[in-house]
């Protein structure tokens, strides 16, 4: 705090209390009649002591502004100074700075010239203890490699003998095996030579048999056409071929021929395939019927074979209208669940009616959604029944798998009773075998003990011990 303040506080605090004063001796004297008077008094004092505080404020601030400047005198002419002692130690310092250089700079050529020294000195020694340090690893490994000849000449040794020893064993156990391979070989060889010689004869015959059934049947081709002519030996036609195929895929237990589907009822499909899972252990069928619109698909074809496009069109939905009406007719007769599947075979007994069939847009479809008929040719049926032939196989491999499972169980149960027989087996031989041993060890003490006994003739032995079995040598000269 600057004197002109200190003093301009003073002033204040004096002016307080003389008007504190005032106010006192104004209240000790109320009542006076001079009492305007010193209140006009008392306001001039005010005016006065306020004209004082002013003039001395002023004379403050003037005083406050010159000690102000001084004061800026002052210290510029210390910033001055010791800006000039500054500038005089930094350049004290950079003549201390350039003398430490040349000094540093001395002792470090100094310091670069010892360490060349040094490391010279030190590469020279190096090179000498690294020169001995060869020499006796030179030493060292030569001695070794010696030693590792020697050894490596000793194992080559043993593992040639060894590798002899194994090569002619080898050698003899694959030529036993070579003689037994080759015998086994050539006794299949000649068993399986017979049988396909046999089988090409059997094959061979049959052949002839079909050639001379061919041209029998050559001759039978026109009695054939007129037999087609009649609907109901077209009808057995058909129904015939659809039984060879059955009996050609199927076991005689997996189909039936005229089958009642319903029971009780005189409905009977040409045939129907036994179909596993019946309800309650009953039989459930799959319906098969074979039809051969011969007229129409004549027709159809003679429209074809005339370029006559109407006449085609008109053979073509004759055609597609009677295997509809077929389809509904096996629809109503033979497929009743649960006693059938859900569906029926029509079966074509020619691919290229079933060609035409199938031509016709829409009608397999329709067939199959609305009346539940699949209609099949001969190469499609076929098809069908090795389908339903695999899974006849798999279903019965799945009922005998718990057969084949309990066997495999009675199987290892008896091969555990025989690894144990074969085990008591085992221990016997080893026990007689240890018995053999120890009597020709008993044969071989009683031997040493009667070395020096005189042998008696065969004759005389045998009248010594009563013994009517003949000598050894006896029987080996009689035989001879």
């Amino acid at each position: 705090m600057s004197l002109a303040e200190i003093l301009l506080i003073t002033l204040v605090i004096l002016a307080a209390l003389m008007l504190l004063s005032q106010v006192a001796s104004l209240l000790r004297g109320r009542g006076d009649p001079g009492l305007g008077a010193k209140l006009d008094a008392l306001k001039d004092d005010s005016a006065r002591v306020e004209r004082t505080l002013r003039e001395e404020q002023r004379a403050g601030r003037e005083e406050l502004q010159q000690g102000f400047d001084r004061f800026r005198g002052h210290v510029g002419e210390q910033l001055g100074g010791m800006s000039r002692q500054q500038a005089e130690r930094i350049d004290g310092f950079g003549q201390r700075l350039a003398a430490l250089t040349d000094g540093t700079s001395q002792g470090l050529q100094t310091l670069a010239q010892q360490l060349a020294e040094d490391a010279r000195k030190s590469r020279e020694e190096t090179t000498l203890a690294l020169n001995r340090f060869g020499e006796q690893q030179q030493q060292r490994f030569s001695a070794l490699s010696a030693e590792h000849e020697k050894r490596m000449g000793e194992v080559r040794a043993t593992l040639e003998a060894k590798l002899g020893a194994i090569q002619q064993d080898n050698a003899a156990k694959l030529e036993q095996m070579r003689a037994t391979v080759d015998e086994k070989l050539q006794s299949t060889l000649e068993v399986r030579l017979g049988q396909s010689f046999q089988l090409v004869s059997e094959r061979l015959e049959a052949v002839q048999r079909g050639l001379g059934e061919m041209q029998s049947l050559a001759t039978g081709v026109g009695d054939l056409k007129r037999v087609l002519g009649n609907v109901k030996t077209r009808g057995v036609l058909g129904e015939t071929q659809l039984g060879a195929l059955l009996e050609q895929l199927l076991t005689p237990d997996q189909y039936a021929a005229n089958v009642a589907v319903v029971p009780n009822s005189d409905a009977r499909v040409e045939y129907a395939i036994h179909m596993p899972n019946g309800i309650d252990g009953a039989a459930l069928w799959l319906p098969i019927d074979a039809k051969f619109p011969l007229e129409d698909y004549q027709r159809l074809q003679e429209a074809h074979e005339n370029a006559n496009a109407t006449a085609a069109t008109d053979a073509a939905n004759a055609l597609e209208r009677r295997v509809r009406e077929e389809a509904k007719r096996i629809r109503s007769k033979y497929v009743v669940p649960p006693h059938t599947v859900d569906f029926a075979i029509l079966f074509l007994p020619t691919e290229g009616l079933f060609a035409e069939v199938l031509r016709r847009p829409g009608l397999f479809e329709s067939l199959q959604r609305d009346h539940h008929i699949t209609i099949a040719g001969p190469t499609t049926l076929a098809a069908i029944l090795t389908s339903l032939k695999a899974g006849f196989r798999t279903l019965a491999i799945e009922k005998r798998s718990s057969e084949v499972w309990q066997l495999l169980g009675a199987v290892k149960t008896e091969f555990g009773k025989f690894g144990a027989v074969l085990d008591k087996v085992k221990k016997n031989l080893d026990q007689a075998s240890n018995q053999i041993d120890a009597t020709g060890a008993r044969t071989r003490a009683i031997e040493r003990r009667l070395r020096g006994v005189e042998t008696a003739p065969g004759e005389v032995s045998r009248q010594l011990l009563d013994d009517d079995v003949p000598a050894p040598d006896e029987n080996d000269d009689a035989e001879a």
